[in-house]
């Protein structure tokens, strides 16, 4: 069950995905929070702006996680995210021994819509989390937030189809 402290951090989490979508990258965003709810790092995806394919909002933090926090302190600490993990960050997210997962529209979600808008299916299967990674805490979707992310997708489609 997701709080009202969780939906306000994924309100976070899709304004990013909005800083991304304006930027010409895909719409999604990320924020890191440690136990005790304070925001250690947020980002968005920049895999095409910055032409790299791995810069994913989830794998970066993931990767800055790994980097500049014990062992316990990433397993008490959650990430949002406006879309649940694609199956690159999911693993990363479990090899970085990161707690749980919050997200506001599921895997599932997400194809649907791009079947619906006609975009054109990715290289990987789309896999939810706990299929890549079973033993992750996650949580989502979050009701409410789905129509402002559809319309995010929706908005890039329609852009790409121009």
């Amino acid at each position: 069950m997701l709080s009202s402290t969780d939906i306000g951090y994924l309100r976070r989490c899709v304004k990013l995905a909005r800083e991304a979508l304006d930027a010409g990258d895909d719409p999604f965003g990320s924020v890191l929070v440690d136990a005790t709810g304070n925001i250690l790092r947020e980002d968005r995806n920049r895999t095409r702006t910055e032409a790299d394919i791995t810069l994913h909002p989830e794998l970066i933090l993931a990767v800055w996680a790994r980097k500049h926090m014990a062992p316990a302190d990433r397993a008490a600490a959650t990430i949002y995210t406006s879309g649940e993990h694609c199956p690159m960050c999911a693993t990363a997210h479990a090899y970085a021994g990161l707690g749980r997962i919050v997200y506001a529209t599921s895997t599932a979600q997400l194809v649907q819509w791009k079947t619906e808008l006609g975009v054109k299916a990715g290289p990987v299967i789309p896999l939810s989390i706990n299929q890549v990674a079973p033993g992750l805490i996650v949580d989502g979707p979050a009701p409410g937030l789905d129509e402002e992310i559809y319309e995010l997708h929706r908005k890039q489609a329609r852009t790409r189809a121009e």
